[in-house]
């Protein structure tokens, strides 16, 4: 990373002429700033990257998720047309899973239309390159440019990174947090001068008695109502794996991440990947407010594992080599157990469907382990 980045210039001219701008907004240009944000330029992901994502740690994870996309088909009374969505595909290696585990199937094969909603141009060249020869494919800036039909939406670390507004509590009321320049000259948090009128009321339970000092975070229900709209109106489901808490609470998630380590999500802009946890909480009361049918959230290893992640993994270890087999042993820890290095705590699981489906697969009856409704 350089030392100054040239979006943090940008941003110091912008705060200099307008005052200090909202973190929502700061974290919007670090991501998508046309010129110099992170997800418009590069290919983030990877040992040669700054992270990982489960479809990159093992065949696995895509393969289980095309199969689940095959179960909420059969649920729907197969229908002769659906349309497999992927929010923010990465290199598409998700999506080639999925599809090596649809071939099984031709009937629904056949019936498939691709969607990929992708917006970073270097990304689009490779799921290009991972997908070469698929049929019906075609890629769009956003969900809403996608035909209506039948669907199944899949959305892998794709919450994550929409943009979160903070509000931080003062003796004064409840503030919207900013970013500003510091006596140093280096971009600070700050608060804005006034309070939030009446936010308190807006608060969830938890969050009402907090202490000077907390932080509140929340995304808008945007890009949640619109996928709750689709597959309510049209019928299917999305599928949403992401890391968060099941509870809204107040709390910090705001974060940074470079060459697969932590680092200040003030320092250097537009060269590290800007992140907040996910409010699955909040994800599921939205989709329900519209009328759509939340399945979950539960763990991703918990998940997993109701799929059958371990006889998948039991299948490919019995035809490889012990030293290709132990790679698949450390995958398989990888995407279903806690603890450091472990994503299958951590990352939750929750599905949005048609009403109309009142079970899918990896999820038994009100598993939200204590979320509230």
């Amino acid at each position: 990373m350089t030392e100054t980045s040239p979006l943090q210039a940008e941003l110091k001219k912008l705060i200099q002429s307008s005052g200090p701008m909202p973190v929502w907004r700061y974290m919007e240009l670090c991501l998508t700033h046309p010129k110099h944000g992170y997800y418009v330029s590069r290919d983030p992901l990877g040992r040669e990257g700054d992270f990982t994502t489960a479809p990159e740690v093992s065949q696995m994870f895509g393969e289980l998720l095309g199969l689940w996309a095959a179960s909420v088909w059969r649920a729907m009374e197969s229908p002769p047309s659906l349309r497999l969505i992927e929010l923010g595909p990465g290199r598409g290696t998700m999506m080639a899973d999925a599809l090596r585990a649809l071939r099984v199937l031709p009937p629904l094969y056949q019936a498939l239309n691709i969607d990929l909603v992708e917006i970073n141009p270097v990304l689009r060249d490779k799921q290009k390159a991972t997908l070469p020869g698929v049929r019906n494919i075609a890629w769009h800036d956003r969900l809403d440019d996608v035909p209506s039909g039948p669907s199944v939406i899949l959305a892998n670390e794709y919450f994550d990174v929409l943009p979160v507004h903070q509000m931080v509590k003062l003796e004064t009321g409840w503030h919207e947090r900013t970013i500003e320049i510091g006596g140093d000259g280096r971009l600070a948090f700050g608060a804005s001068a006034e309070p939030m009128p009446r936010f308190e009321v807006l608060l969830p339970p938890l969050v009402r008695a907090a202490p000077a000092g907390a932080v509140f975070e929340w995304r808008p229900d945007t890009e949640i109502m619109k996928i709750a709209t689709r597959v309510r109106d049209d019928g299917g489901a999305a599928l949403i794996v992401d890391y968060g808490h099941l509870r809204s609470d107040a709390g910090d998630t705001f974060q940074a991440i470079a060459r697969h380590s932590f680092t200040d999500p003030l320092n250097n802009p537009g060269q590290a990947d800007v992140t907040a946890h996910v409010d699955f909480q909040a994800l599921v009361r939205a989709a329900e407010d519209l009328g759509a049918r939340a399945h979950g959230p539960v763990p991703q290893g918990d998940f997993l594992k109701a799929l059958g992640i371990e006889q998948r993994a039991a299948t490919l270890m019995a035809k490889t080599t012990p030293e290709v087999s132990e790679d698949i042993s450390g995958a398989l820890k990888r995407l279903i157990e806690g603890g450091r290095g472990g994503m299958g705590s951590m990352f939750k699981v929750v599905a949005i469907s048609d009403p109309a489906l009142t079970a899918l697969a990896g999820f038994s009856g009100d598993n939200r382990k204590g979320a509230d409704r």
